[in-house]
């Protein structure tokens, strides 16, 4: 993997957040490739519940002041870096006071989603694209890790589909089964087509905008899948094959460095 650029986008990643499938997993396969020799940067939310103190986060002023259109409000972007302590790998931090600065991941005191997680995952998908173009680092390989990340390859693929900055970058998605109850906010197709995106790209989020539509629509824009857990639900296989993507078996932790690096080399590049 040496010099190949590989951007890690994902919802949650550790030592930032709780350990979940999807936060651990993240992160280490992040690393795993770091050391292999990969150059990598990592992408997630600044969730309020992140202690920036202590995680010595700091905001990137070249990076940030940047405003977002979301479903036509003009909605400021925040960049904040860390470093990842005795690895030295960067964490960019994808901020905004309306959508993150609360002090939960993705829902209230009740156990209630959030209402406007849908306008969260469309600022977090096109926070990323824009920080990565201010950066001009052009990635290699773009691996997406959880619900809130799982816009990013729709929008790739359709809103910045004539970037040449990702022309030949592929995108990888790991489904993990750490998702939700429930259903996101029902005018989440109406805000992605405000977007220009067209209707006939977003079938799969036209019954519900539930967790399983979400992945599925991440399936369909990317070039392969990794089943991040064990045993995806019947429906995530079906599409899978459906779409006739290249897709590699859970993997544990210790076989990671070769079975992801094989699969990046041999199935994505």
């Amino acid at each position: 993997m040496k010099d190949k650029r590989i951007l890690f986008v994902s919802s949650e990643v550790v030592p930032y957040l709780p350990e979940t499938d999807t936060a651990s997993t993240s992160f280490e396969v992040s690393r795993q490739m770091h050391n292999k020799g990969a150059q990598t940067r990592i992408f997630m939310p600044r969730f309020g519940v992140i202690n920036e103190r202590r995680h010595q986060l700091h905001e990137v002023i070249r990076l940030s002041g940047m405003n977002l259109i979301i479903n036509d409000m003009d909605m400021p972007l925040i960049i904040k870096v860390a470093s990842i302590p005795k690895e030295r790998m960067q964490v960019y931090f994808i901020d905004n006071d309306e959508y993150f600065k609360r002090k939960a991941l993705y829902k209230d005191e009740n156990g209630d989603l959030f209402d406007d997680n849908d306008e969260r995952a469309i600022f977090f998908a096109k926070g990323v694209i824009e920080t990565v173009k201010k950066l001009n680092w052009s990635p290699d390989i773009i691996h997406v890790h959880g619900w809130m990340a799982s816009l990013l390859p729709l929008y790739l693929r359709e809103y910045y589909k004539n970037d040449p900055l990702f022309e030949d970058s592929k995108i990888v998605t790991s489904l993990y089964n750490n998702g939700f109850e429930g259903t996101l906010n029902d005018h989440l197709v109406d805000k992605i087509k405000f977007d220009d995106i067209a209707e006939d790209k977003l079938t799969s989020l036209l019954p519900k905008p539930n967790h399983a539509n979400l992945l599925k629509i991440a399936i369909e824009n990317s070039d392969a899948v990794i089943r991040g857990s064990e045993g995806l639900p019947e429906e995530i296989e079906s599409h899978i094959a459906a779409c006739n993507v290249a897709a590699l078996d859970y993997q544990s932790p210790e076989d990671y460095a070769e079975a992801y690096s094989n699969f990046y080399l041999t199935e994505v590049l």
